[in-house]
């Protein structure tokens, strides 16, 4: 998911702010699972590693149409628990722990950068008394700015099961009692959340590594509440035809090999902006300690009320 070069780069920071989001482009759990064969829900969803098959939704014909065409904030079209297997099926556990580790280890010189902008972003975050979800909680960078607040209680979500023992961990040092966290093994594209459920959700450095950002976005407005926010921090993709992006995308296919799935030429921005959120503050900027993912944004978006 991250993976970080320390080449110095210049800094250069931009905002931008969006009160009217363009219409989201389509983005459908059928196009991320592929094409059904021979008509049925069992060709559509395959068949998990034990051989037993998944029957998901209603055997009428009016449960595999809305298994064809979920409405963009229903509940989950298919089960967290099978879109994980599905987008993220589990990797040896000596990887996981190995990876999780070296998340731990490893994200000082980025964390200490970023903070400053981190510290910009959860300051717009009122988190007293409120349901929270941070995606990709990994180790538990982010907990430390906002899981302090009175009442606040939050869900983890992350494939990583090893990272459960780390995020856990960075939440008791904020004071967070043990009863307000709930870790989850889930992914993006399947929240384990129910409609109109969470305050807020929050994504760092996540959209790199997700199968498709479109779902993603459609599910994190579905657990918003009316008027939640969604708080992010993302690398992107350099700025056509500079250097930094030839370089991205002769690197892509080794950070995806390297970096748990990790693309370093998404344009995330734009698919927030087209996501068809109420208001979108977007802020741009460039960092120095990680050259080859230097390019960020970061920013808040408003669910309708």
């Amino acid at each position: 998911m991250r993976g970080l070069i320390a080449l110095p780069a210049v800094a250069g920071p931009g905002r931008r702010s969006h009160p009217k989001p363009r219409p989201r482009r389509g983005g459908s759990v059928v196009a991320l699972l592929g094409p059904r064969r021979g008509g049925s829900v069992v060709a559509l969803l395959g068949r998990c590693r034990c051989g037993r098959r998944h029957l998901l939704g209603a055997s009428s014909a009016a449960g595999l149409l809305h298994l064809a065409n979920p409405p963009c904030l229903a509940a989950p079209p298919i089960d967290p628990d099978v879109m994980l297997e599905r987008v993220h099926p589990a990797r040896p556990g000596w990887y996981e722990k190995l990876y999780a580790t070296a998340l731990d280890k490893g994200m000082a010189s980025y964390e200490a950068e970023i903070a400053e902008y981190k510290l910009n972003l959860f300051s717009q975050l009122s988190a007293e008394g409120k349901n929270i979800l941070e995606l990709g909680v990994g180790t538990g960078p982010n907990l430390k700015y906002y899981a302090s607040a009175d009442g606040v209680k939050v869900t983890g979500v992350d494939p990583n099961m090893y990272m459960e023992d780390y995020s856990r961990a960075a939440a008791t040092s904020t004071g967070l009692p043990s009863s307000n966290f709930t870790f989850r093994r889930g992914v993006g594209e399947a929240l384990p959340a129910e409609d109109s459920s969470m305050d807020a959700v929050i994504g760092t450095l996540v959209m790199c590594s997700v199968k498709d950002t479109d779902i993603v976005l459609g599910e994190i407005k579905r657990v918003l509440k009316p008027g939640g926010l969604y708080l992010f921090i993302e690398h992107v993709a350099a700025p056509d035809g500079s250097f930094l992006q030839f370089v991205q995308s002769a690197l892509d296919p080794l950070q995806q090999f390297v970096a748990d799935g990790c693309h370093l030429t998404r344009k995330t921005a734009e698919n927030i902006e087209e996501a068809g959120f109420s208001s979108l503050s977007l802020n741009a900027v460039r960092l120095s300690s990680a050259y080859i993912i230097s390019p960020h944004v970061y920013g808040v978006a408003c669910a309708a009320s």
